[in-house]
């Protein structure tokens, strides 16, 4: 990787070392860490008069795996860090799409190649440290150019480096080896960490710039953060928050009931939260992607076999009330490229059969074990949906072996480099496109060595890559032919349905989702009810 930027440490603005800062926190797990993790037990909001509470309440579906902000684009830990601890250069509205302003106030380019950027002044990092250009720089050069291997790097930018000058201290410019006109987009997904953040190492705890601090993360039972009082923008209207973590959705939706918690994560109308459950269009697909190096999967007709085996309106009617919506791709409506003209493949069990018989008498192994891998709790019915999908594929004819995972175990067939000698593998993918742009779907979902791509194709990588370089509606038509071309060629996801999410809302404050609260659960945006 090119190393075109050198941090330094500027004169007079000490850093308390990482290292210290670490320890620091690892004390207050250790002090903390005597506390109980049943609900019931679970420190909660109040203040001393009975009034407002002064903690907000979050219960989320499952313990981050890390909130190290280069790994922000999973649900996981984005819904933690993004924009609460963490903070972006810009941030695009999740309602007008629009980019807006956060640490950079301007950013222009004249060729689509370099972009300038115009930070914000006097903002301070949590650890009491100014944020300057060269915090932003060492951001793009850690989680971008570096060897540190953080998925928002394949997730958003690929193989090309970025080029970076610090000006001074408020002025930034990025340069990238091709014209790129949606980079500002891309940088939206860097979440900013000091200049001495390792490069070499990743974080598990983070120093930001956001409305809340993180104050103690204790492990398998909660993680505290408090209100941020050199916050540059707008106090939150709660002092702290704490997230807990419940795997039963019926669990979680109680909580919120019976006032044990303001927000809940992940729910249907099914976890009996009445008119406390809220629907909200979250931009999730979900969507089976098989692994083609072994068998039977390296063979199309098995493939084409999964897509006709799965009773796609069946499963949206009986699991989930007819809320979410048949799929045909990876991307909803609205996201620029999104082929309607694609219909969902047809509930076909009987050509499922054929087709397996058929490449069972060409030798094709179709009796091979297929782990079929599902993360707990990732949404509301996902056990279910498994072993649904389980049956279905055994009526085809293929050997399938259901596998629930938490989330740190998930990962390894998540993202590359995927779990080796494990065999044909089928894994359930979550994949929401919050960036309104088909490039953060395609590339990492259908490159040959996209992170979240099992395999590819060389002409299907060179479509890929072109439909990258264009602008307006020739990028809008190149990427609906993408679509159509990995459902009738490449064949490597079975896609299952577009979701329409849920979160539990507690009558004692005020917060109106959207499509990212699934992805980042922007705290300063509740308040209290009046």
């Amino acid at each position: 990787m090119r190393d075109h930027h050198t941090a330094t440490t500027r004169a007079g603005h000490r850093r308390l070392p990482l290292a210290a800062l670490a320890l620091t926190a690892g004390a207050g797990l250790i002090l903390s860490g005597c506390g109980v993790a049943n609900s019931e037990n679970a420190a909660g909001g109040g203040s001393s008069d009975g009034g407002t509470p002064d903690t907000l309440r979050v219960v989320l579906q499952q313990e981050p795996p890390t909130l190290e902000p280069c790994e922000a684009n999973l649900t996981s830990t984005g819904v933690v860090d993004r924009s609460t601890i963490t903070e972006p250069l810009v941030e695009r509205n999740p309602t007008s799409g629009d980019l807006e302003p956060k640490l950079a106030t301007e950013w222009s380019s004249e060729d689509d190649t370099t972009w300038t950027f115009t930070l914000r002044d006097g903002v301070t990092f949590h650890d009491g440290s100014e944020f300057t250009a060269e915090d932003a720089a060492h951001t793009i050069e850690r989680a971008v150019n570096s060897d540190l291997g953080c998925n928002v790097e394949g997730y958003v930018f690929g193989d090309d480096d970025l080029e970076v000058e610090v000006v001074d201290d408020q002025t930034l410019e990025v340069t990238s080896a091709e014209p790129d006109p949606i980079l500002p987009l891309r940088l939206s997904f860097l979440e900013i960490v000091p200049a001495e953040t390792s490069d070499t190492e990743k974080v598990r705890e983070p120093i930001g710039t956001g409305p809340y601090q993180l104050d103690a993360w204790n492990a398998g039972q909660n993680i505290e953060v408090s209100a941020f009082e050199e916050y540059w923008g707008d106090a939150p209207a709660f002092p702290k928050a704490q997230y807990q973590w419940r795997e039963e959705s019926s669990v979680r939706a109680a909580m919120v009931t019976s006032g044990e918690a303001e927000i809940a994560t992940g729910l249907s109308p099914e976890d009996s939260i009445g008119e406390l459950g809220v629907d909200y269009p979250n931009n999730e697909t979900i969507a089976l992607r098989m692994h083609a190096e072994s068998e039977p999967f390296n063979d199309l007709r098995v493939r084409q076999a999964v897509n006709y085996a799965v009773d796609k309106e069946g499963i949206v009617a009986s699991l989930y009330g007819g809320r979410d919506t048949v799929a045909a791709q990876l991307v909803p409506e609205g996201v620029v490229g999104h082929n309607d003209s694609l219909e969902g493949w047809p509930y076909d069990p009987e050509k499922a059969k054929k087709l397996v018989e058929e490449a069972k008498a060409d030798g094709v192994d179709t009796s091979a074990p297929i782990s079929l891998i599902v993360r707990s709790a990732q949404f509301p019915k996902v056990d279910e949906l498994g072993q649904v999908l389980r049956e279905q594929l055994a009526q085809a004819g293929l050997n399938v072996n259901l596998k629930m995972m938490e989330t740190s175990q998930h990962l390894k067939y998540q993202v590359r480099p995927f779990v080796e000698d494990e065999g044909a593998i089928l894994h359930l993918t979550q994949h929401g496109n919050q960036a309104g742009d088909a490039a953060f779907t395609v590339d990492q979902y259908m490159l040959s060595d996209g992170a979240q791509s099992a395999f590819g194709t060389k002409e299907f990588d060179e479509m890929i890559t072109a439909a990258g370089k264009e602008s307006g509606e020739a990028r809008a038509e190149a990427y609906q032919d993408i679509f159509e071309y990995q459902n009738e060629e490449v064949v490597q996801y079975a896609h299952l349905a577009h979701q329409t999410g849920m979160l539990g809302i507690s009558d004692a404050v005020n917060y109106e989702p959207n499509s990212s609260s699934g992805d980042e659960l922007r705290l300063s945006e509740v308040t209290p009810a009046q």
